[in-house]
Parts: C-alpha cells; sequence; structure tokens
C-alpha cells in the first residue's frame, strides 16, 4: 500500500509541474498575441491579398475578374516601368553612396575628443530625419524652382540655369540631393554609436605604435564599424527602391502623368496605376514585382557582405 501511495504520489508532481508549464506558456503567448495579430492584419493580409489581386483585373468598383498573368505581363512589357526602374537605381545611386560617406564622415568628426558643442552638433545633423518629408520636398521645391536658389548659385559662378523639375539629370540631382539632406543624420547616428563602442585603448595602442589617424581609420575604425555599414546599405537600398513622397510631392502630380521619364519610380508607377489609371490589377502585379527585386538586391547585398567579411578574416 505504501509503495502505491509513493507511486501516485510520484505521477501525480509531474502531472501538476506539466499543467504549470502549459499555463506559464499560455501566459507567454498571451503577452506576445498583439504583436502577432497586428502583424497578421496589417502586414500578412496586405502581402497574401496583394498577390491574390495581382492575377486579377478589378477597378474597386466592378467584381474582380480572373487574368492569370497578364498582369505581370503587361508591366514588364512596358517601357514606363523600366524608366522607373532605371529612374530607380540612377536615383539610389546617386543619392545613397556619397550619403553613406558624408554620414561617416560627419560620425568620425563628432566623435572627436576635440570636437566642441557635441550634442548640439549631432541633434542639428539629425533634425532633417524628423522633418516632415512633405515640408522638405516644398522647400527644395522651392530652391530648385527656375528662379531658386540651385540656379542663382550658378548664376554666381557664371554657369547656365538648370531645368531643375523637367531636365533628366536635374530632377534626378534635385531628388538625391534631398535623400542626402535627409537620411545623412539618420545614418550618421548609427555610424556615431558604432564609433563609441570601439574600445579606445585599441587607438592608443596603435598611436604608441606611430599608427597616423588614416591609418588608425583603414584598420581600426573601418573593421570594426563592418556591420554598421553592411546594416546603413542594406535599409538604404530596401529604402530607395521604395522612394516615392520626394519625386511625388517635388515635381507634383504631374510627376506620374507628363514628366514620367524624368523622375518617375517604381513605387509612383504603382501609385499612378492604382490610384489615376484604377488598374488595382496592375498596381498589385508591380508590386509583388518590387517585393522580388528588394528581396533580390537584399540578397546581393547579403553576398557581398559575407564575401568581404571572409575576404577580411582571411
Amino acid at each position: 500500500m505504501a509503495t502505491t501511495a509513493q507511486t501516485s504520489v510520484k505521477t501525480a508532481v509531474p502531472k501538476r509541474r506539466l499543467s504549470e508549464r502549459k499555463r506559464d506558456n499560455l501566459f507567454a503567448y498571451l503577452f506576445i498575441s498583439p504583436f502577432f495579430i497586428i502583424f497578421g492584419i496589417f502586414g500578412l493580409y496586405p502581402i497574401l491579398f496583394t498577390i491574390y489581386l495581382s492575377f486579377f483585373k478589378w477597378d474597386a468598383l466592378n467584381p474582380m475578374k480572373y487574368i492569370g498573368l497578364q498582369n505581370y505581363q503587361f508591366v514588364l512589357e512596358d517601357s514606363i516601368f523600366w524608366t522607373s526602374f532605371s529612374n530607380t537605381l540612377l536615383i539610389s545611386v546617386m543619392g545613397t553612396i556619397p550619403q553613406l560617406i558624408l554620414a561617416l564622415l560627419i560620425a568620425i568628426f563628432l566623435n572627436s575628443a576635440f570636437t566642441k558643442f557635441k550634442q548640439a552638433f549631432r541633434v542639428l545633423f539629425f533634425m532633417p530625419n524628423i522633418t516632415s518629408i512633405v515640408a522638405v520636398a516644398l522647400v527644395f521645391s522651392a530652391i530648385y524652382s527656375n528662379n531658386g536658389m540651385g540656379n542663382w548659385l550658378l548664376d554666381i559662378f557664371g554657369l547656365d540655369a538648370v531645368a531643375w523639375n523637367s531636365g533628366w539629370w536635374g530632377v534626378k540631382i534635385a531628388i538625391a540631393t534631398m535623400i542626402m539632406w535627409r537620411w545623412t543624420g539618420y545614418n550618421m547616428v548609427i555610424y556615431l554609436s558604432g564609433l563609441q563602442s570601439i574600445p579606445a585603448d585599441l587607438y592608443e595602442a596603435a598611436r604608441i605604435d606611430g599608427a597616423g589617424r588614416f591609418q588608425q581609420m583603414i584598420h581600426i575604425t573601418l573593421p570594426l564599424l563592418k556591420p554598421f555599414i553592411i546594416f546603413t546599405v542594406m535599409m538604404s537600398t530596401i529604402g530607395s527602391l521604395q522612394l516615392f513622397t520626394e519625386p511625388y510631392v517635388f515635381l507634383g502630380q504631374s510627376g506620374t502623368s507628363s514628366l514620367r521619364s524624368e523622375g518617375i519610380t517604381m513605387v509612383n508607377y504603382l501609385y499612378s496605376e492604382a490610384f489615376s489609371n484604377s488598374f488595382f490589377g496592375t498596381a498589385a502585379a508591380t508590386a509583388v514585382i518590387l517585393l522580388v527585386f528588394t528581396i533580390m538586391f537584399s540578397m546581393i547585398n547579403m553576398w557581398a557582405s559575407n564575401k568581404l567579411g571572409g575576404d577580411t578574416e582571411g
């Protein structure tokens, strides 16, 4: 009898522990469930519905009509789409590469022990990132107007005026400038946090060994900042592929109609198909293609980063 009682007690304890563990797991899932619910409603469902919609013809008023891959065929055969693709890549290169280099140089400058008013400079450089992009685009529209500050500066140096809001290169330079002005401070803060994580002992040892500032930057700063540089390049690539507000506000609604060839981006093309032409199926197909491009360029960045990291270790 005693043995039977002991056995029943031993089996009851694991069951009790198991039920307590299930209850703890249930509470844990309940606490994290709001994130998954919100993500499912505002993240996963729109993605799945967009993919579904890309196979249909729909103007948001009449019933959907299944047309298979015709939306994708139309987009991929549309010369305007490929113009928007080339514009997006060109503006991205013009606005991203100088921006990241400038952000790194500013971060190194602000991280210097000899810089006065460091906190004020950090706030000053980060301010453009929290400024309304519509207000930024309106200000730059005034700067790059025919009689704006841009042409005034060119006139001072004896150069011809540029059609900033209609010329092929003028539009791209103006939009790239807006991107640089807005996002340089954001990337600068990321680089600055990376610089502050580098131990000062490494620089002290390098100075004792006779290394100059440039050598310290090449052999200490840049290698240890590699994770931060990879992150900013990745995020800048994804953000540049989603470029919309700057060209739309800078060019006005004409940026998606009469001035397509100068400044339209892929997201402008998507917006035009959906809300100007009421071709929501074509717009959905464009969104799926844009998603594929984003994944592809992200994978290229990851491959290049891993290759660079492997070469450095070797």
